[in-house]
């Protein structure tokens, strides 16, 4: 039994593991090596997910280490890869000095990650997204010398307290309606009708609207993005989003089961209102980190329309939005922060004449701006593609219909940018310095965008056959 047990907990405990080596490391001799210890250790962790058998169910159905986890936990180490990746090359004097707290934080985020992935309980619920999200309001102030990062982790440090007060006050309720915490217990209470149950359901779904950044919970997302360094921020706009979406589907389609359905109008309903509100604010934005932000809350609506299909076709095409957001958006970032470093500046214009400057580079934006925009043949095409189609399955066709209107809006905003890189005149004639690492996560996320934009079927039927599980 126990060797079952360390069997299922490998990836946790090996990332447990690893946090404290780097974090013991940093007070031996901190530097940059300290980056490449997380990265080499994450690379192993991945490839540990990748032999952990599905199906393990310990602490009497609280942890699980089913299809959902498994896919979800890949997904986020591979994000927080990428990112280190991205960041091993930052000048900033603050990562030489601190580096092992950056690196023992953003880790122990991810376990928080792992662990909700994982969770079928409230409680454990609960802990695993204090774990997540207690480091990133560090990480967003890291640079605690800049004028602008102090006043964003506050802000994200407060609205994500009261969001945390929310969704343990939800749980209260759901307690004293069922007397567990248990989620298999929920489904009984609300077919009961018991208001405090709905009530309950009602203040969670609120709190995790905060965690993925919908409408109204996204004001955090813009001054965060804004403030904090483009390597950590291009994992914050994926990695706990997608532990938000694992939660929303434990708790409202896993846990509810057949009850499930009374709660899919409300969720159609914030996803319109995310993707209205996300590309409208998109339009004025000239700081091009503020702009990806509201993009992203736009994107979180896309996303939300697969969570009310309610459906294993719905669940099978958020899953593979995933995978093509987090190619496309961290893709994104990783090119900002090449052009800032060179420009010393996040507004749009920076990238006048990218093109002519540094071609590769910009062809590379452009991939993953149409990506974003969903323009054929790259992943974020057919992500729009096949959440549209879910929806569409289900009757849904007022949101789909709203849903490609935006789309075109979108394609606006992204296309600003790409004119400004493809027809406007450069202000500099230098070609954009990119360092060898950050080049490489670039180049990952570039094959990652066309590849599937290419040849997408693997990765459908791989996020199908984890949907299955969900509607057997």
């Amino acid at each position: 039994m126990t060797g079952q047990v360390g069997m299922a907990l490998a990836p946790e405990l090996a990332l447990f593991a690893l946090a404290v080596i780097v974090l013991l490391a940093g007070l031996v001799r901190p530097g940059r090596a300290i980056g490449w210890i997380a990265l080499v250790g994450l690379v192993g962790i991945f490839a540990l997910l990748m032999a952990t058998p599905e199906g393990q169910v310990l602490f009497g159905g609280s942890f699980v280490q089913d299809a959902l986890a498994l896919f979800s936990k890949r997904l986020f180490v591979g994000a927080t890869a990428l990112s280190l990746l991205g960041s091993l090359t930052i000048g900033h004097a603050t990562f030489d000095r601190r580096s092992s707290e950056y690196h023992f934080a953003m880790l122990v985020s991810l376990l928080g990650m792992l662990v909700l992935a994982s969770a079928r309980e409230l409680i454990l619920l609960f802990v695993a997204f204090e774990l997540m999200s207690i480091p990133l309001y560090v990480l967003t102030g890291f640079l605690k010398r800049d004028a602008v990062a102090p006043e964003a982790a506050l802000k994200f440090f407060l609205v994500g307290t009261v969001s945390s007060a929310v969704i343990a006050y939800g749980m209260s309720f759901i307690y004293g309606a069922t007397g567990g915490t248990a989620l298999a217990m929920i489904p009984q209470a609300v077919r009961d009708g018991h208001p405090v149950v709905l009530l309950g359901m009602g203040l969670l779904l609120a709190g995790l609207g905060f965690k993925i950044a919908a409408f109204p919970f996204h004001m955090w997302a813009p001054d965060s993005y804004e403030a904090a360094s483009t390597p950590f921020v291009a994992w914050l706009s994926v990695a706990p989003k997608t532990a938000g979406f694992v939660a929303i589907i434990r708790l409202y389609l896993e846990g509810l089961g057949t009850t499930a359905e009374i709660w899919m109008p409300i969720l159609a309903t914030l996803a319109g209102m995310t993707i209205v509100t996300g590309n409208l604010m998109a339009i004025p934005q000239r700081n091009i980190k503020r702009l990806l932000a509201y993009s992203g809350v736009a994107h979180i609506g896309y996303m939300l329309i697969g969570v009310a299909a309610a459906s294993s076709a719905g669940i099978a095409m958020l899953l593979f939005y995933l995978v093509a957001y987090l190619f496309g958006n961290m893709g994104t970032f990783l090119v900002v922060e090449a052009v800032a470093r060179s420009e010393q500046s996040d507004n749009i214009d920076a990238y006048k004449g990218l093109a002519q400057r540094s071609p590769v580079l910009a062809l590379a934006m452009l991939v993953f701006l149409l990506s974003l925009g969903g323009i054929p043949f790259v992943a974020g095409f057919w992500a729009k593609l096949y959440i549209f189609l879910a929806a569409a399955e289900r009757g849904m066709y007022g949101l789909v219909f709203l849903g490609a209107v935006l789309t075109v809006v979108a394609l606006y905003y992204y296309l600003l940018v790409a004119r400004r890189m493809y027809i406007e005149a450069p202000i500099r004639r230098d070609p954009v310095p990119m360092p060898g690492l950050l080049g490489a996560a670039i180049a990952v996320c570039a094959i990652g965008v066309v590849g599937i934009g290419v040849y997408p079927g693997p990765w459908v039927t791989m996020a199908e056959r984890v949907a299955s599980t969900l509607f057997p």
